[in-house]
Formats: structure tokens, sequence, C-alpha cells
């Protein structure tokens, strides 16, 4: 059985931290760490479509020879299967790490969720009711 002395010192200097870190969580924006996973994904999903939207882009101006013959494109779903072929493409690059537009704009969003949980915490109360 512990001694009793041992338990109070133990409570006695918990309670006081406990009581800090409390009042720190009061100010804190929800949860940091899901805001990160969101602003990560959004990041990288915008890059992805963006990649996706430029070589599509540059599928139908280099896929097709000037003066050539078009019966080859008659095809009406190819334009739908190769939208779809170059999303997929683009959401791969941005999986193997993209061109670095994705880690700009989760830079640039942090900074601003930073400063907006700033501005938050000059604007809360002392203590909570």
């Amino acid at each position: 059985m512990p001694d009793q002395s041992m338990i109070g010192a133990i409570s006695g200097g918990v309670t006081e931290p406990i009581t800090i870190n409390a009042n720190k969580l009061f100010h804190q924006p929800i949860s940091s760490s899901a805001e990160n996973t969101k602003i990560e994904k959004s990041a990288k999903d915008f890059e992805s479509i963006l990649l996706g939207s430029w070589l599509q882009q540059a599928e139908q101006s280099f896929g097709s020879l000037p003066g050539g013959d078009d019966d080859g494109d008659a095809d009406t779903g190819k334009d739908q299967f190769m939208g779809m072929a170059m999303q997929s493409l683009g959401t791969a690059m941005t999986a193997a790490g993209g061109i670095g537009i994705a880690k700009m704009i989760s830079k640039q969003l942090h900074k601003a969720d930073d400063a907006r949980g700033a501005v938050a915490a000059e604007g809360a109360p002392a203590h909570p009711k």
C-alpha cells in the first residue's frame, strides 16, 4: 500500500499543471491536428486538380497533329475518358510529391490559421464561463 504522504505529494504536484493546461486548451483552436490534416488534404487536392487540368489542356494542344485526320477522334467519350485519365495522372503526381504547389498553399494556409488563432486567443476571456 502506498505511503499516504506520497499520494498527497503526487496529487498536489499534478493538479497545478492540469489546471494550467486546461486553461490553455480553452484558448486554443478546436483541434490543431485535425485542422492540419484538413489543410494538407485541401492543398494536395487543389494541386492534383490543377495538374490534371494542365495535363488535359496539354494533351488537347499537343495530342493531335496539325493537318491530321480527325476521323480517329470521332469517339464521343474520348474527351471524357481522357479527362479522367489526366485527373488520375495529376493525383498520382501529387501523391509522389507534386511540383510544390501543395506545399506553398499549405504553408500559407497554416500561416492564416496561426494568425486567426492568435487573434482569437487575444480576444478570448481570461476564464471561460
